[in-house]
């Protein structure tokens, strides 16, 4: 069997770290982004730059201005709760179809980057935080084997990316994470659908009143 593994382009590549960037807080609600600047830093054109940006602009995250250029998306009270609103009945479905089939090695996975997330949380690293958190909360969703709904789902996660690096800009925010964290794996290891469910909806639930307070209505 072949071992040959696709490479991303370099438009992919960059779309990652732009993504990882506005995930991290890197790159904050209202900043400008240079396509010229950028693609130094990164040591590509700025073809694949600008393309990289119409895709986050098509998500939200990121809008152009004419004459003035590229600007990540001020963030919105009531997209937050839209977007939250519809991650709540996917991940609902998500989580039940995913629980019959998580073995044993699937959820060390998911332990081991709930553990990551916390070791990065205590040394303050949010970019590492961030990925880690992501990777434990897509790869449960992605365990459904529905495909088109894991897809969906991810597309929210990305269409969120700068709420969740504000929420986790504060330590307090991942502590209470972290716990719902811990019980959504002793519900997915007891094999208990509802419980799953129910901890991750006080999950979002928290984020989404935390956010609340912090974001003009």
């Amino acid at each position: 069997m072949s071992t040959f593994v696709r490479p991303p382009s370099t438009q992919e590549a960059v779309l990652a770290e732009l993504r990882r960037r506005i995930g991290a807080g890197e790159l904050r609600p209202g900043e400008p982004i240079r396509a010229e600047q950028v693609g130094a830093e990164l040591g590509v054109s700025r073809v694949p730059v600008r393309e990289a940006l119409r895709t986050l602009e098509g998500e939200g995250q990121v809008v152009y201005e004419p004459h003035r250029g590229s600007f990540v998306a001020d963030l919105s009270l009531d997209d937050l709760r839209e977007l939250y609103r519809m991650r709540e009945l996917l991940e609902q479905e998500a989580i039940r179809a995913a629980l019959p089939r998580l073995d044993g090695p699937a959820l060390e996975r998911l332990a081991g980057h709930v553990a990551e997330a916390d070791a990065a949380s205590e040394r303050g690293d949010l970019a590492t935080y961030a990925e880690s958190n992501r990777r434990f909360h897509l790869e449960l969703y992605e365990a459904s084997g529905r495909p088109l709904l894991a897809r969906t789902i991810r597309q929210l996660w990305d269409a969120s990316d700068a709420y969740r690096a504000l929420y986790a800009n504060r330590e307090s925010h991942r502590g209470t994470a972290a716990e719902h964290h811990r019980a959504i794996l002793e519900a997915l290891a007891a094999g208990d659908a509802d419980a799953a469910v129910a901890a991750q909806d006080r999950h979002r639930e928290h984020a989404l009143a935390a956010l609340t307070a912090i974001l003009p209505d």
